[in-house]
This record gives C-alpha cells, structure tokens and sequence, in this order.
C-alpha cells in the first residue's frame, strides 16, 4: 500500500479538460493512488460523477454545495438555501457513490460577506449538509476560509464526528481545537510558500494529517496551474518540518485518508 491519496482536488474544473488522461497518468507515476473528487455547486455534479466512472477506482466523487457561489467569473457570493435546494436531489441521486460530502463549509472573506444575513445564509447550508452527511453516514470535506474558529464550533455543535478541513488558513491553536474534536487537516503543496501552513504542520500530529492538493489552485508557484501529481511536494514538505522519513508520511498519511474515507478501501487494500 505505497502511494498518497490527494483528499481533495477540483478534477472536474476546465482547466483539466483539455488533458485530463495525462494529468491522470502523470499523478499516477507520481505516486498517487486515489483522488477525491468535490465538488462547488450542484451544475458540476454530473461531470464529477461521470469522471468517477471513467478513473473507476481512482476518481472518488464527493457532492456538496461550497460556501462561495459564482454569479459569473468576476462576481462572486456567499452560498443560500437556494444552492442547496437545486443541489439535494441529485445528491440523493448519486448517494450510493459518494465517498464524501463537499465541498462545504463558511466562508467569512469580508468580500462575500456583507452582513450577519449573509453568515447566516452560509451557516444554514452547512448544517443542512452536515445533516445529510450524518444521515448518509458519510465524512464531511470542509472549506473554512478566514472562518476556522466558527467552523469548528459548528461542526462540533452539530455533532459532526467525521470531517476533514481542507488548506485550513487560521491558527494553529484554533486546529487543535479540531485535533481535539478527532478531525483532519488537509495540507496542500503551496505549503513551500505558506508560513501559516508550515507553522500549522508543526502543531498538528502527524496523526491528524491528510494531504491534498486542492488542484488546479494552490500549488507550489502561483498563478501556475497546481497538478494532482504535486502531492508529494506536500508530503517531501511535511517529511522535513515533521523529520521523519518520507515513506512515513506516506504511510501515515493514507491510513488516515483510508479511516477517514472508507469507502476507499476498494482502491487502496493494505
């Protein structure tokens, strides 16, 4: 069982449609042996899923409405029930299939949030996808921009055992309070430029540590489009601020993808 799972990439993203079979290849050599697939809104579904079934294996779908929805390419808001509601029946759809719900989470960036209606309107959508996830007793994918400590307190609050929080941008002390919870923190490879990541790495046991690459955002330059195949540039990063060896993180790393993600454990057997 050597190899990384990147637990949270945007495969389904068009800037992978010109290339996908190559990008696929490429993670492959790199020493990738699965990719959880999420998703933003409900009008990429169907693609997510479609790819699934064409990386049968390799490409595992999660569904989920992201904090942050896009009115065109240069507007962006903050996500409402109404997202939700053109999202829920082809979750129910697919349900059998997902490994995850996700992407979701709060996003408090001040530009997609105006007021306190707004917050709410975000924090409704949360707590009714961590209801579905109880109710299809599936992990939880979670995106908490400038939002980590209510984060947190949500999920716990609304008694979420199983979730993963992804590129987790707060303090390191306010992750503990999520390590405490028994939750799990994604590390992407822009970590090489992320002073706040890296201190984060520090803190976080090695035992709560997943690794992601958030493709085709956060990767190791930016404004380059990220790969799946950079996962071990996380995982060469983690080795070093962490010092133990590389196939230590590797190892530890996908145990904690396979408790976290089970359904994975028809790609990946030991």
């Amino acid at each position: 069982m050597y190899g990384y799972v990147d637990c949270h990439c945007h495969i389904s993203s068009g800037d992978f449609d010109k290339d996908i079979e190559e990008v696929i290849e490429g993670s492959k050599k790199a020493g990738l042996l699965a990719l959880l697939a999420v998703a933003e809104h409900a009008g990429e579904f169907d693609k997510i899923i479609e790819l699934s079934q064409r990386f049968p294996g390799f490409i595992f779908p999660c569904l989920g409405v992201h904090p942050v929805q896009e009115v065109s390419p240069e507007q962006q808001r903050g996500a409402s029930v109404q997202d939700l509601e053109a999202a829920l029946p082809i979750i129910e759809k697919y349900k059998d299939q997902l490994v995850a719900i996700g992407e979701v989470g709060l996003d408090f960036t001040p530009r997609y949030v105006h007021c306190d209606a707004d917050k709410d309107d975000q924090r409704q959508v949360l707590i009714r996808q961590a209801q579905i996830a109880k109710e299809l007793d599936l992990p939880l994918n979670v995106h908490s921009r400038s939002a980590g400590r209510p984060t947190i307190h949500l999920l716990r609050e609304q008694g979420v055992e199983k979730a993963l929080l992804h590129a987790f941008d707060g303090k390191p002390s306010v992750a503990m309070e999520g390590v405490k919870a028994g939750y799990f923190f994604s590390i992407p490879p822009s970590i090489i430029r992320s002073e706040q990541k890296q201190k984060l790495v520090k803190q976080l046991p090695l035992e709560n540590i997943c690794l992601e690459t958030d493709s085709p955002a956060l990767g190791p330059e930016k404004q380059v489009r990220n790969e799946p195949k950079n996962i071990c540039i996380s995982a060469e990063y983690i080795s070093k601020i962490k010092g133990v060896s590389l196939q230590t993180v590797m190892e530890v790393t996908t145990q904690n993808a396979l408790r976290l993600f089970p359904k994975l454990k028809s790609a990946i057997r030991p």
